[in-house]
This record gives C-alpha cells, sequence and structure tokens, in this order.
C-alpha cells in the first residue's frame, strides 16, 4: 500500500469530501434552531460510536488493508449522507452527487507488491506450462486492475505466495486487462465485462487440475468471496506444502545416509 494514502486521488477525494462536512457543520451552526442542533449532535455521537464498532468488527474479519478501507469508505459514506439529511435534504443530495462522481472518475489503488509471484504475459505463462523445465505446479491469478473487485483482493495472492511458494509450486499473475484477447484460451468469459475475474487457475505439467471460482452461469453469485483462507483450501495449499517438506525431508536423510556410508567406504577400500 502507498505509504501516503492521500497522494492517491481517490483517497484523497474523498478525505476533502469528509473535511468539507466540518467546514459546512461550523458555518450552519448560526442558522440551525437549538433543537435541530442538539438532534443533530446525537445523531453525530451514534453514527461515530456504531462505525467505531463496525471497524472493530472489520478489521477483525477482513483479510487485507485495502477490503478493510474500501467497506469503511462506505459505511462513512452512508453515515455522512444520513446525518447530512438532518441538516437539509439538499446538502445529503450534494453528497450523493460527489461520491458518484467520485466513483466514476477515480478508483482504489491496488496492492503493488508481488511476493513471490511473477508477473507474466498469456505467452509467457504458455511457454512456462508447456516446456515444463519450472515449477510442476503453477498456480496463477488472471485479473484484471480496472476492476474494483481484483484491486479488494489484490494482496491475497502475493501473500499467498510467500507462504506457499516452493521449487514444486510457483505462483504467477496474468494481467487480462492487458491482455483481453488471451481469456478465451483459458477459458475466461469477458463479454460481460470483468463479472469472471479475478480467476484463479492450478495448472499441472500444462493441465488445468481445478479453478476458482468454478463458474456457473446459473448460480452466478453461489461462489464464496476471495479470501487467503478460501483460496488456500480450495487449491490444497497445505497438502502440497506439506508433500515438498516431506519430499526435502527424505531427500536430506538419503543424503546423510548415503555420505555416511560413503565415509566409511573409504578407509575400508584402502586396506583392502
Amino acid at each position: 500500500m502507498n505509504p501516503n494514502p492521500l497522494s492517491e486521488p481517490y483517497y484523497l477525494l474523498h478525505f476533502l469530501t469528509f473535511f468539507s462536512y466540518l467546514i459546512t457543520r461550523t458555518s450552519a451552526t448560526s442558522l440551525l434552531s437549538p433543537h435541530l442542533i442538539h438532534r443533530l449532535f446525537y445523531r453525530e455521537i451514534q453514527a461515530v460510536l456504531a462505525f467505531a464498532l463496525l471497524a472493530t468488527y472489520k478489521i477483525v474479519r477482513d483479510e487485507t488493508w485495502e477490503a478493510f478501507i474500501s467497506n469503511m469508505l462506505f459505511f462513512a459514506k452512508i453515515f455522512l449522507i444520513a446525518i447530512s439529511l438532518i441538516m437539509d435534504y439538499h446538502l445529503a443530495l450534494w453528497y450523493m452527487v460527489v461520491f458518484s462522481v467520485i466513483y466514476l472518475v477515480t478508483q482504489p489503488p491496488a496492492f503493488e507488491g508481488l511476493g513471490t509471484s511473477s508477473k507474466l504475459t498469456p505467452l509467457q505463462l504458455e511457454t512456462l506450462l508447456t516446456e515444463g523445465n519450472t515449477s510442476r505446479f503453477w498456480l496463477v491469478e488472471f485479473r484484471a486492475l480496472c476492476s474494483s473487485a481484483c484491486i479488494h483482493v489484490s494482496r491475497c495472492f502475493p501473500e499467498l505466495s510467500i507462504t506457499y511458494s516452493n521449487r514444486n509450486l510457483s505462483f504467477g499473475i496474468v494481467d487480462l486487462g492487458l491482455f483481453p484477447n488471451a481469456a478465451e484460451k483459458f477459458g475466461i468469459s469477458l463479454s460481460g465485462g470483468m463479472d469472471q475475474l479475478p480467476t484463479y487457475i492450478l495448472f499441472e505439467n500444462a493441465t488445468e487440475v481445478t479453478r476458482f471460482p468454478e463458474w456457473d452461469y446459473e448460480a452466478k453469485a453461489s461462489h464464496p468471496p476471495v479470501t487467503k483462507r478460501v483460496l488456500s483450501r480450495h487449491f490444497e495449499l497445505d497438502r502440497h506444502l506439506l508433500g515438498y517438506l516431506q519430499f526435502v525431508s527424505h531427500f536430506r536423510i538419503h543424503q546423510g545416509v548415503k555420505n555416511y556410508l560413503d565415509h566409511f567406504a573409504v578407509p575400508f577400500d584402502k586396506e583392502n
């Protein structure tokens, strides 16, 4: 995440919009009746407490900062519009228009880290899979950074790669926003927009093993949201990592025994 979020237009515009409420609230104090000011203050305290409770809940449930900030901005918008209705419905309509414009002209920044995953073009991926001289398994994320759904989960895949990548399992990222014509080759449809992204596919020696989500056109919304836990369970990443560690352990034991026997075989040969 950018160390200075306010340098991003998306966050800067939201900050200025929320800050404008303080200016409007201060300026309108002299124009409102004491009864309305008291009622407004009471609702503001309720909104702050509710927002704090939601923030506490979401910071525990959300796996990434991108998802947490997105949810918090959504709740803050609702509370701001609701409080503005108490002051004047014209003000509430104005905030609705401003938030709509921000949504149309900007988007939240994606997580820029790659972890141990590799950015690949479709041609590079196809070459790696067909040559088979790298990893036996490749887990690939197909995404497009023009999609808000991909941005919200952009941190999950790099962090999974740090935990689970090894010589037997590699992680790759293909941006179909840059190569939309390659989507059909991997069984991904972009005809209705970016609804099928992100899609994750596990390959074994150039053959697809499984994918997530497994799209069912009769029940598009049936799959669970993308999280590290869901991806790890679906692709059995713990099993792959455990299998690799067992292989390394057996290999080291075998090498140790071989070196031990070789060490005693040399003096024995010299005596003979």
